[in-house]
């Protein structure tokens, strides 16, 4: 199927993710001026986005399910609304300390309704199965694609003015996320996209099943290390390359190579992932982040070695998500995908959770990035090696017997 064969769903999924996630990505150029205004230390700003992706990630389950049953639409307007209120709150607040209801709680909440989770879960209903990492990938890719529009903008708006007019501006863009989900129909229950093996498998059994299944947790497993890397990188890149003497613009240029070459790399992963074993696929992404990570740490610090680094490590961003979510489809089914891949999202969020506060709180004590750099290499290839020992075939469920 051609990626402009896919039904309407999967390009207004696209709109929300782009909006969505391209914020969510800028976040880490706004730790130095946000930290100036504050008077605070690194810790307290890592420690809000901390929250944010903590509870970005517990709110992912429950969001997940309630897609599954009552549609995506409902759920990202409300998203939608939830995170217009926490960028607005935070470009109002004087009080460092409700960063932690408005940046952390509020965006949070609304992250877990407009991304990933959401949109995936009703694109595996629309798409079929032997495309369907295909489409994850071009689904992911709109949200690194965001990334690159974003963030250079994001600059440039702080530069002539400052972050909470920024802030505000990105309060004003959630609306177009209310526009884009109100066009959003569920895929219809007649199609053969939808239609799995066990239609009348609970969520109660759909949860047994997956909790017993043994690569579910490797899975798990692999997505922490992944939410780990991005969030620290995001995070805190900006503030490690302003360490080494590069100006905020090479920070802000670097973050915008991970954005526009993950567009690339998430779709030439789940492509990938269409063509050969996922696991193997997923194997060899994390062998190249491990690669990429220790030239990075190992090389001098340039203009240069920083634009390239954004551009390695953006070809394997996001290549996870198609992946993962992949895989946990082509085990379970599209059925409970929102719910199964919710938790597993989770799992990622808790990782991204101690990725942006580790990075912070570790600076903070030794005056140093360096020991975490170094814990995201070791991470990267123990991801690499968790990946290999998961059963990809789809599990086998008794069909019901005719009365």
């Amino acid at each position: 199927m051609s990626i402009f064969r896919f039904p309407p769903l999967v390009w207004l999924g696209i709109g929300v993710l782009i909006i969505s996630l391209g914020i969510r990505q800028s976040f880490g150029i706004f730790l130095s001026p946000m930290v100036m205004d504050f008077g605070t230390g690194r810790e307290f700003f890592s420690f809000a986005i901390a929250l944010q992706n903590l509870l970005f990630g517990v709110f992912q389950p429950f969001v997940g399910m309630a897609a599954d049953r009552f549609g995506p639409s409902r759920i990202i307007v409300a998203g939608s609304i939830a995170y217009g209120s926490g960028l607005l709150l935070t470009a109002l607040t004087t009080q460092p300390d409700w960063l932690y209801i408005s940046l952390g709680g509020l965006v949070g909440l609304g992250l877990s309704a407009t991304s990933y989770v959401i949109i995936l879960g009703a694109v595996a209903r629309a798409v079929p199965a032997e495309h369907a990492a295909k489409a994850f990938g071009l689904t992911t890719a709109a949200g690194s694609f965001g990334m690159f529009a974003v963030i250079p903008g994001a600059q440039a708006m702080l530069t002539h003015f400052d972050w909470r007019v920024t802030m505000e501006l990105f309060a004003v863009a959630c609306t177009l996320m209310v526009a884009f989900a109100s066009f959003i129909k569920p895929a219809s229950a007649k199609s053969s996209a939808t239609r799995d093996v066990q239609d009348n498998q609970t969520l109660k059994q759909a949860l047994s099943e997956a909790f017993r299944h043994r690569g579910y947790w490797f899975i798990h497993a692999g997505f922490f290390v992944c939410g780990f890397h991005v969030m620290f990188i995001a995070t805190h890149l900006p503030s490690y390359l302003a360490d080494k003497g590069l100006t905020a613009q090479v920070a802000a240029l670097a973050l915008a190579y991970v954005g526009i070459f993950n567009i690339f790399g998430s779709y030439f992963w789940g492509l990938m992932g269409d063509h050969f074993d996922k696991r193997y696929v997923m194997t060899t992404l994390y062998l190249v982040r491990t690669v990429v990570i220790t030239g990075f740490v190992t090389l001098p610090v340039t203009d240069a070695t920083a634009s390239l680094f954004g551009a390695a490590i953006g070809f394997c961003w996001l290549g996870t998500v198609p992946l993962t979510s992949g895989l946990v489809r082509q085990i379970f089914g599209a059925r409970y995908l929102s719910t199964l891949y919710g938790l597993v999202f989770f799992t990622h969020q808790v990782g991204s959770f101690l990725g942006a506060w580790a990075g912070g709180r570790i600076y903070d004590h030794y005056g140093t990035y360096e020991p975490i750099w170094w814990s995201t290499i070791v991470l990267a290839f123990a991801a690499a090696l968790l990946h290999l020992p998961i059963d990809a075939r789809p599990v086998v469920r008794l069909q019901p017997q005719p009365a």
